[in-house]
């Protein structure tokens, strides 16, 4: 499903509600006559607790994709935190290491601009990205390495050897929080739970005598946005809401 549009999956959402909703208020307006008002009384007291259980789910779901979006936002600030470190102590090192360093880690930094915008799903792109990626670290990590051997000093090579790898912890750890993502299943789960929640809420609005599409179509519509938001909270570098990269880019 993370491959799939999310303007796709929430217009098809929006469609099969709405087709679930007609199609309990046809069954309802079938059975009206044949109901009583112990019949709809149970009706409404069942709907409620499903429409509980939605909310509760849907609160749920929103949550996990709200707090994978704030884990992206600061694993960005905290890998700009850890360049900016090994960048500012490059000063630490004697010529020509310092350059040398200086030059890497811009090109490095210009690197991880470039794969921050490539998507999640152009996977050859991003291989490729990410093979350049380390094979930048491996020079400013080689670099050091013969800095220290120059300056054997722990104050200050000693120093830059070990932001430099924070720096590549830091790198680690962002990329393992764009790969986590919310269970497909309890999306599976909530769209279950929509779809026959519009159907009981038309079953429900079929045993009256008289009812209305409008409110179920609103609805609809409110739920397939949600879901939308959920989504695209859950995707990073595919859709509305994106981690900025400010942070990143004041390093440039």
């Amino acid at each position: 499903m993370y491959y799939l549009n999310s303007v796709l999956i929430s217009a098809v959402l929006f469609i099969l509600i709405v087709l679930a909703n007609e199609a309990g208020l046809k069954v309802g307006e079938y059975f009206e006559d044949k109901s009583d008002d112990d019949v709809k009384s149970q009706t409404t007291a069942i709907q409620g607790g499903i429409i509980g259980l939605l909310a509760l789910i849907l609160g749920f779901t929103f949550n996990m994709s709200l707090q994978r979006y704030d884990a992206r936002a600061a694993a960005e600030i905290a890998e700009a935190n850890a360049i900016g470190t090994v960048l500012l102590r490059t000063k630490l090192l004697k010529q020509p290491y310092d350059n040398q360093t200086r030059a890497l880690i811009k090109k490095y930094i210009a690197l991880r601009l470039e794969v921050n915008d490539t998507d999640l799903t152009q996977i050859d792109l991003r291989n490729s990205y990410n093979k350049k990626v380390a094979a930048v670290q491996e020079k400013i990590w080689q670099t050091g390495i013969r800095a220290s051997e120059a300056d054997p000093n722990p104050v200050t090579t000693g120093y830059f050897i070990q932001a430099v790898n924070d720096m590549i912890d830091a790198q680690g750890k962002r990329n393992d929080q764009l790969q986590r993502h919310v269970p497909p299943a309890v999306f599976y789960l909530l769209f279950i739970i929509f779809i026959a929640t519009s159907a009981l809420t038309g079953y429900a609005s079929g045993l009256g005598r008289r009812n209305s599409r409008v409110p179920g179509l609103v609805l609809s519509f409110l739920i397939a946005l949600l879901v939308f938001i959920i989504i695209d909270l859950d995707r990073p570098r595919r859709g509305v809401i994106e981690v900025r990269q400010d942070s990143m880019e004041s390093l440039g």
